[in-house]
């Protein structure tokens, strides 16, 4: 049997298994009533195993967020999950429930109306795991930003072997960005 994973789904389980090189800096100013809504995902890099073991049938999807009674954020896919807030803006630990292990996810950059960059951080077993995700409100971004997702992987130390731009449902992978 052939498995898909949608692109958000499997970000959920990623990030139990990811890690930012040093400190990256969250959105400054970051406004968290208007990250909610519907996002696309448009591109994953990571380091870790499950990744690249699984990035070959990843597609495209989408995802809800929307806040909690408690200010959090719960992101609904594939799957759901929960993302609490921190004292930061921005900036969010996630508890996987496959692993039990948690991760530091930040929004680094977002215009809100168009696109979203975030990374994740993990240490597991003593490796360092890097997760750069790509968000988009629809199935299409212009290719600055593609590009910026691309240099943000690089500087965080993964190769471009590791990054990936998700196709959309129905369609060809792309393969991995030049």
């Amino acid at each position: 049997m052939r498995s898909s994973f949608c692109g958000l789904g499997a970000l959920v389980l990623l990030l139990g298994l990811v890690r930012v090189r040093g400190e990256v800096p969250v959105q400054v100013d970051f406004q968290q009533d208007q990250f909610t809504g519907r996002w696309f995902s448009i591109g994953f890099a990571s380091n870790s195993r499950w990744f690249q073991e699984k990035k070959s049938v990843m597609k495209m999807c989408s995802t809800v967020v929307s806040p909690t009674a408690e200010g959090n954020l719960e992101q609904i896919n594939a799957r759901k999950s929960l993302f609490v807030r921190t004292e930061e803006a921005g900036r969010f630990r996630y508890t996987s429930s496959y692993s039990g292990t948690t991760s530091d996810v930040r929004v680094v950059e977002t215009n809100y109306n168009e696109y979203a960059l975030l990374v994740g951080q993990k240490v597991k077993d003593g490796q360092t795991f890097t997760m750069v995700s790509l968000y988009g409100r629809t199935k299409y971004l212009r290719p600055e930003l593609v590009e910026k997702f691309t240099r943000f992987g690089l500087e965080q130390g993964l190769n471009p072997e590791q990054i990936l731009i998700l196709p959309r449902t129905g369609e060809k992978i792309l393969g991995v960005v030049p």
